[in-house]
């Protein structure tokens, strides 16, 4: 079974679960929190973002000025190479070829250490944030709050809360 069909009968089965204890309880406190709002909107994942962005901007920066050196050696070969002499020609498309690699091989770094980084940052955001939904829950007495839903009602989402939850300074 893949993940996706793992975590829609563990749904249903907690579903069953609260619909059949729903008479004997008093009330089910249902929540859901949308992650992908929080990763955008809160303040602690932008301000990751323009850390990220600060960061990273000196590499990309030089990734650009590469990128530029290549589109001006492409158009000089495209432009001259037919009446520059073959082994001109030769020595140029040579250079264009190690740059263009070299240009490739940064890019692709940049492209992973982004990632890495990206994926570092949000990890603590998430961290924040569940602390944040256990608060939340255990304040209004929630039973269950869910993360990921393929349908939600928005009279059962609490995101905003842990949004502006999170613009607060963290408790020690």
């Amino acid at each position: 079974m893949n993940r996706g069909w793992k975590g829609s009968i563990v749904l249903l089965a907690v579903v069953a679960l609260f619909s059949a204890a729903a008479p004997a309880a008093a009330q089910v406190r249902i929540g859901f929190v949308n992650t992908e709002r929080i990763f955008r909107e809160s303040e602690p994942a932008v301000r990751a973002q323009k850390k990220l962005e600060k960061e990273f901007e000196k590499r990309d920066q030089e990734l650009q000025r590469l990128g530029k050196q290549l589109q001006t050696m492409r158009e000089n070969l495209d432009k001259n190479g037919m009446t520059m002499a073959e082994s001109e020609r030769a020595k140029k498309e040579r250079e264009f070829a190690d740059l263009n690699r070299d240009f490739q091989r940064k890019q692709r770094v940049v492209r992973e250490d982004l990632n890495q980084r990206r994926n570092e940052e949000l990890a603590a955001v998430l961290e924040r944030a569940n602390k944040v939904i256990r608060q939340i829950a255990e304040a209004e007495k929630y039973d269950i709050i869910f993360q990921d839903a393929v349908y939600f009602s928005p009279r059962i989402d609490v995101t905003e809360k842990v949004i502006k939850a999170l613009a607060e300074p963290p408790a020690k």
